[in-house]
């Protein structure tokens, strides 16, 4: 006798949380690489506008809002909590959140949002690194 196979929907949430784990995973490993082998504000490597640099950014993305990291604790979770509820509630009542795009692109942007809450509880800034010259450096998450 053969076990029948999990629901599909089961699958993309375990999908989902893998995923979501795994850019916490890659973002953690990337930055803490970066604070113990490159100093702050030290420029690595330059190629025209794109540029690898060390910075700490206690703002948030564009480098809006610096200083205000309680603020932007509390946002965080707000939309931690959000992406949940949008995967696991409302994909049920709006099918084409529920596509093959939709659950891995919120578990990239759940995956973000938790490592650099978690750099932010931490040590108080989100380390970015990538600067393209014509906003503000970012980093994977």
């Amino acid at each position: 006798m053969q076990k029948a196979d999990p629901p599909r929907g089961k699958w993309r949430n375990v999908v989902f949380f893998l995923t979501a784990l795994l850019v916490v995973a890659a973002d953690q490993l990337s930055k803490t690489l970066w604070i113990r082998s490159y100093p702050k504000d030290q420029v690595i490597f330059e190629a025209g506008i794109f540029r690898i640099i060390h910075i700490q950014n206690t703002g948030a993305a564009f480098g809006l809002f610096q200083g205000q990291s309680f603020a932007l604790t509390i946002v965080a979770l707000i939309g931690i909590v959000a992406i949940l509820l949008v995967v696991f509630l409302f994909s049920r009542r709006f099918p084409f959140l529920d596509t093959g795009l939709g659950k891995p692109a919120l578990a990239l942007v759940l995956g973000g949002t938790v490592g650099n809450l978690v750099d932010r509880l931490c040590v108080g800034y989100v380390t970015d690194f990538i600067d393209i010259g014509i906003w503000p450096a970012f980093n994977i998450a």
